[in-house]
């Protein structure tokens, strides 16, 4: 691939000799749970976004127009994500930034295939995203596929002759994710003592712990997200049962503690390499630090997206999506994420998979 260096300043200043910023505006959109158990995450797509939108436009825009963002919520509902991205495509949006639930995402990719509108997920990890979703659509983050190795061969390999328990909360994500990690567990040669579905939203799962422990499980797996984990875990500490919490990406928000208190204690958890180490993150982390926010989690990553949508556009020299996925698909980009590119599927050409722990109210790479 060839490599593309444009900071936002540079990719203006390019662009404004050819465009007039007299032109109508670039609108843009970030959809997620802006509402619901999961707008933590939400909240993270959006400080991105707006920050990102706040950044460009400071350096003249793109294509020599500002640019306007429209933060939309689906509450990780697939109906609703249907809907916005409905009314987004009347609204002559050129990119969005989303969404976070991969149950949303995928629905929704299908309505911007048939709008020609450029989607770039920074947070949907399940497969069929990228696998069976049009030329317009692609990912910042990594996949279930490429998680669940690492997880299953760690659990095969660290907990050989323990009892270790599945579970999934039934949706795309922690489903897939469950799966994939399952099947990676169970070609290192372990065998599953447990494999559970439960329902998200409840507040009580001391049945599914109490089964748990009755059974003698040493460590659970959970393919879901964090609020349902910290309840777990926590009401299992409270039955004197302390067993090994291991789940994935979902887990990357300060509520998870905030819910499960020092239960949270050693719980890990698979994530991308923290973007908030990068060097060239540094200037954009000292931005958010000063706001008082802490830019964990898909900050960065929803940032990243719309460098990289950025970067693209001004390229191509148009927003024409064909145009656009083009240099998607042949450059790479520097971002707050490092340095990426996107293979043939729209999946990101960037570092995989690693382990962090929480402990004392944060989490930090395993040792």
């Amino acid at each position: 691939m060839n490599r593309l260096k444009l900071s936002f300043a540079a990719a203006a200043a390019a662009s404004v000799l050819a465009f007039s910023p007299a032109q109508a505006e670039l609108v843009i959109s970030t959809v997620g749970p802006m509402t619901g158990q999961y707008a933590s995450f939400g909240e993270q797509m959006r400080r991105g976004a707006e920050q990102a939108v706040k950044d460009l436009n400071a350096a003249g825009g793109v294509l020599g127009q500002k640019v306007k963002l429209i933060v939309g919520d689906d509450a990780c509902d697939p109906k609703q994500a249907v809907a916005v991205a409905k009314k987004l495509v009347s609204q002559k949006v050129v990119f969005v930034g989303g969404h976070f639930c991969s149950g949303s995402s995928i629905p929704a990719s299908k309505v911007y295939t048939a709008g020609r509108i450029l989607q770039i997920s920074p947070a949907s990890t399940n497969p069929k995203l990228t696998d069976e979703g049009g030329p317009n659509v692609f990912r910042v983050c990594g996949r279930d596929d490429q998680q669940g190795v690492v997880a299953g061969t760690y659990l095969a390999k660290n907990f050989a002759g323990k009892k270790i328990a599945f579970l999934h909360d039934k949706t795309a994500y922690g489903k897939g994710l469950m799966d994939a990690t399952l099947e990676n567990y169970q070609k290192a040669g372990g065998k599953a003592a447990m494999v559970e579905a439960y329902t998200a939203g409840e507040k009580d799962y001391t049945a599914l712990v109490s089964k748990m422990k009755a059974a003698g499980i040493h460590a659970f797996y959970l393919g879901g997200y964090h609020t349902e984990g910290a309840l777990m875990i926590r009401q299992a500490h409270e039955m004197g049962y302390k067993p090994q919490l291991v789940s994935g990406d979902a887990l990357v928000t300060d509520e998870f503690w905030k819910i499960a208190g020092n239960a949270g204690e050693g719980v890990l958890m698979t994530f991308s390499p923290d973007p908030r180490k990068n060097p060239s993150a540094a200037p954009v982390v000292a931005k958010f630090k000063a706001q008082k926010y802490e830019p964990e989690g898909y900050t960065l990553y929803t940032y990243g997206a719309i460098q990289a949508w950025a970067a693209a556009v001004t390229k191509a020299g148009s927003t024409d999506l064909a145009k656009v996925v083009k240099v998607l698909r042949s450059e790479q980009f520097d971002t707050v994420l490092g340095k990426i590119g996107f293979d043939k599927k729209g999946d990101v050409t960037a570092p995989g998979y690693v382990w962090y722990v929480w402990s004392k109210g944060g989490y930090d790479y395993a040792k």
